[in-house]
């Protein structure tokens, strides 16, 4: 990814008065998604739900989810949980916005649970790592669960603790996830969008531990 070869490795989140002043233009995306065709922006329709996941380097990130063989709507890649309004990707990976990069997932809850989202998510790259993942270093690398209800929360906090023990078990490290009330959330630009879909052989940071997600949770009431 582009920080890696300029060598900004940013790994202090900015206070929001130190970050770039970003822009009140949204960035232009696609009309669809490249592989299912559904309308990428909202309005989704009405039996949908989000969620959205920041695991290292979206690209990676996102055919995760759309690979899934059924339930998700659209997937789009972008940035989140920082304080620049529309950043761009070199302003991102500068780590003066705070921005992580992140998966959108919209999806039919009849078809595919938000648990099951949750095991994509855990499974599929490192959450013991801080601001990195793998050789991809800097803040908008970090592993964040962005939630968009009060039942996303908990779900999320309850599939943290039990991952915790199941990599405890395995002799890893503490989770370092960050998982938060979902922000607002900034499409990246088009090149971005289903990435390794336009570019198979494209670069992909992506590495879980082999540890699997416990298919029980037990969520405070």
């Amino acid at each position: 990814m582009l920080s890696n070869l300029f060598g900004g490795k940013k790994l202090t989140i900015p206070a929001p008065a130190d970050a770039l002043p970003g822009r009140a233009e949204k960035m232009a995306i696609p009309a669809k998604h490249f592989v299912n065709g559904n309308p990428l922006a909202p309005p989704y329709p009405d039996n949908m739900e989000k969620a959205m996941f920041g695991m290292g380097c979206f690209w990676g990130a996102e055919r995760k989810f759309w690979q899934l063989p059924a339930g998700v709507y659209i997937t789009a890649v972008g940035y989140a949980a920082g304080s620049t309004p529309n950043p761009t990707y070199q302003e991102v990976c500068s780590g003066l916005t705070g921005h992580n990069e992140v998966v959108l997932v919209v999806f039919d809850p009849a078809v595919i649970t938000y648990q099951q989202l949750l095991k994509v998510f855990w499974e599929n790259h490192n959450p013991t790592q801080g601001m990195r993942q793998g050789n991809d270093a800097g803040t908008q690398y970090r592993s964040g669960i962005y939630c968009y209800s009060d039942s996303q929360m908990q779900l999320a906090q309850a599939s943290q603790v039990a991952y915790q023990a199941a990599l405890n078990s395995a002799g890893h490290k503490e989770i370092t996830t960050e998982i938060l009330a979902a922000p607002e959330f900034y499409y990246a630009e088009a090149y971005h969008q289903q990435y390794l879909a336009k570019n198979p052989g494209g670069y992909c940071g992506l590495g879980g531990t082999n540890v699997c997600m416990p298919d029980n949770l037990s969520v405070a009431s």
